[in-house]
């Protein structure tokens, strides 16, 4: 035998050992075994590098360690589920199912568990990992796969010579950490004397984020999948399908995930689970229902960022009781002055508990909670903390009632409360506590995402004169950093790099890390896509903002009074003069369907209402979300909206079925 030839036996019995091991838990030599020929084929490797391969195990250990991670835009975005508690709402999604596709109510459904780790896509070229993608935002995650790389349940190179090892195949899944090596790290922490860690979440999203992969490669974690993905949706039919599949090409699903043929098999489903979720290996805090077959599931689309065709059912949360020591108030950014609960570390859910939102004056009140009392604190979804009740039978007259001051903490302005409101608002424009949380929410994650602009550094500049608002942070320079104690000179370049990278964000983007009230991602979103620009947006009439589908009269009135106030238009001044450039959406130059707008009303059968959107958009057309003057086609699918058939008759726009609008496509 040549060396050629070894290496690849050496290769090819390691990976069978390896997953035998880490994703079917039985293996069939022992540990001194499998070190031993990964020691010799590393040997021959070292010899040889010319016939390293991409799949070799000696290509798992971490390399050097990161300067950042790269963002990658998915293909498929990854969606979140709407989150159900009771079985009245579980009847509720199969009954709107079955009015959106006349689907038989005995429609088969696929039932597993939700795992509480971190979200990531595998995408696999001709069978081998190419990339490893944090969900992110759903549109854009983070690169990973140095650190991915260093799983032992993460193949490198899909098993067996079928469909899946050719063209693209994308893997979905958690990476999560046991409960057992949870523990087993924690207390080996606390033997000396270091930090612990609160859960086994957070340290599993903290590791797959450390820029030194040698960090994730030292720490017991899982990759488990739950979805397929291909080009072909008739590759894999159902979910049942896609975890065989899953299972035949290496990966850990979970063996507990079940059909079930009606809403009875989903309860019972429920019912076995609600005690015996605890024998798991991992953290849950519920389970996960989708429509089995995939081209239904398809074909019911997505709002806002949920699909229609899946739910996750959330368990009661766990509870513990503890001591309310205080309540303070927190200013928020749009104002909200929402009491907090400060209570005596408790441990709820597997995590330690300090504080509580109260939400409001009325819900203290409701309550009935008191400065001093016993209450009970839980999870909601095992996930936010929450003061359930007062445990009245232990007060002793020492509690006290609380008193919603009435000026803000930070600014000492007068507090109001608006009619028909719950919550006291400080409107001070110029509150200290509202400045830095606008500046820290127009540099978060879902908004411009710019790296090194936590609250701390926020706080710094402020309290240095630096900045006055998000806008100035386009004028800061790496010398001005340089003379505050939380910078050095790399740290200066970086965050100055950073800032200059969002010099040209998306406009989408940029309308939601204006922190307009009531104006979330989809809403801007939204807005985006309907206007094109931010002028348009800014100048457009509460009628014209509420015609936008999805935006109603309370949006479109917060976000023209956002705009009619003078010093947030300075602001907009200000990004204007520090050479800030918000990118328009813009249709492409050429295309059969150019200058023409479409309106889509209920389900399509060919595809969902996202995909329909894109062959659009790719065609020169515009996507509406609702009918205006300026519509072309309001395409109607099996269950047409009247409200939509209303404004085409008032508008004079023309009203299609599917099978003209595909010819429209030319598909």
């Amino acid at each position: 035998m040549n060396e050629v030839e070894k290496i690849k036996k050496l290769r090819d019995k390691l990976n069978t050992y390896s997953h035998e091991y880490h994703v079917l838990d039985k293996p069939s030599v022992p540990d001194a075994v499998y070190d031993t020929l990964f020691s010799e084929l590393k040997k021959l490797e070292v010899a040889y590098p010319e016939y390293i391969t991409e799949d070799s195990p000696t290509q798992r250990v971490g390399g050097q360690p990161l300067d950042s991670f790269e963002k990658v835009e998915h293909r498929t975005r990854m969606v979140s589920l709407n989150d159900v508690f009771e079985d009245a709402e579980i009847n509720k999604w199969v009954q709107r199912i079955t009015k959106l596709e006349a689907a038989s109510e005995t429609a088969e459904f696929w039932g597993d568990i939700k795992m509480d780790g971190l979200a990531c896509s595998l995408i696999y070229e001709n069978g081998l990992l190419k990339k490893a993608v944090t969900r992110g935002d759903g549109f854009i995650g983070e690169d990973v796969t140095a650190n991915c790389k260093t799983l032992k349940s993460i193949p490198l190179k899909l098993h067996g010579d079928n469909l899946f090892s050719r063209g693209r195949t994308e893997v979905r899944g958690e990476i999560v950490m046991y409960k057992k090596d949870f523990e087993e790290l924690n207390a080996k922490l606390n033997l000396n004397d270091e930090a612990t860690y609160a859960n086994p979440r957070n340290l599993a999203a903290g590791t797959i984020r450390q820029l030194n992969p040698a960090v994730a490669a030292s720490r017991k974690l899982y990759f488990r999948a739950y979805d397929l993905l291909r080009e072909e949706i008739a590759e894999i039919m159902t979910q049942e399908a896609a975890y065989a599949a899953l299972k035949h090409l290496g990966f850990i699903v979970n063996d507990d995930a079940r059909k079930l043929k009606n809403i009875a098999d989903i309860k019972d489903f429920i019912e076995k689970w609600r005690d015996k979720r605890h024998e798991l290996p991992f953290n849950t805090d519920g389970l996960v229902f989708k429509i089995n077959n995939r081209n239904l599931y398809e074909r019911l689309g997505i709002v806002g960022k949920n699909p229609r065709g899946a739910i996750a059912f959330k368990f009661p949360a766990e509870q513990s009781s503890t001591k309310l020591i205080d309540i303070f108030i927190s200013i928020g950014r749009t104002g909200a002055a929402t009491p907090v609960a400060v209570l005596e570390p408790v441990v709820v859910a597997g995590s330690t508990v300090q504080m509580a939102t109260l939400h409001n004056e009325d819900e203290i009140e409701k309550k009935d909670l008191r400065i001093g009392d016993t209450v009970i604190i839980q999870k909601a979804g095992d996930i936010i903390p929450e003061v359930v009740e007062a445990v009245i039978s232990l007060r002793d007259g020492s509690e006290k009632r609380f008193v919603m001051p009435d000026k803000c903490p930070d600014c000492n302005t007068k507090l109001e409360k608006p009619i028909n409101e719950a919550v006291w608002r400080c409107v001070n424009n110029n509150c200290p506590t509202r400045t830095w949380r606008h500046i820290e929410h127009f540099a978060s994650k879902q908004a411009l995402d710019i790296d090194g602009l936590g609250e701390k550094n926020v706080k710094a500049l402020l309290e240095a004169g630096l900045i006055r608002d998000a806008a100035d942070l386009y004028s800061l320079n790496e010398a001005q950093l340089l003379k505050l104690d939380r910078f050095a000179e790399l740290s200066a370049k970086n965050l100055i790099s950073a800032i200059r990278e969002k010099r040209n964000p998306p406009l989408s983007k940029f309308i939601f890390a204006l922190g307009i009230r009531h104006v979330g991602v989809q809403t801007a979103s939204d807005l985006a896509n309907y206007f094109r620009n931010l002028d348009n947006i800014l100048q457009a009439t509460t009628e014209e903002l509420s015609s936008v589908d999805g935006i109603g009269v309370v949006v479109a009135e917060s976000i023209s009074a956002w705009a009619s106030e003078l010093l947030n238009q300075e602001l907009i001044e200000k990004f204007n003069k520090n050479k800030v450039v918000i990118q328009e959406v813009r249709l492409p130059a050429v295309g059969n369907l150019s200058g023409k707008s479409f309106v889509i009303t209920g389900s399509l059968e060919s595809m969902g209402r996202e995909a329909a959107a894109d062959k659009i958009r790719e065609r020169g057309g515009t996507f509406q979300s609702a009918v205006s003057k300026n519509t072309t086609y309001l395409v109607a699918g099996e269950a047409i909206g009247e409200s939509k058939q209303k404004k085409a008759d008032k508008f004079g726009t023309e009203i299609i079925d599917e099978q003209t609008f595909l010819k429209l496509l030319d598909i």
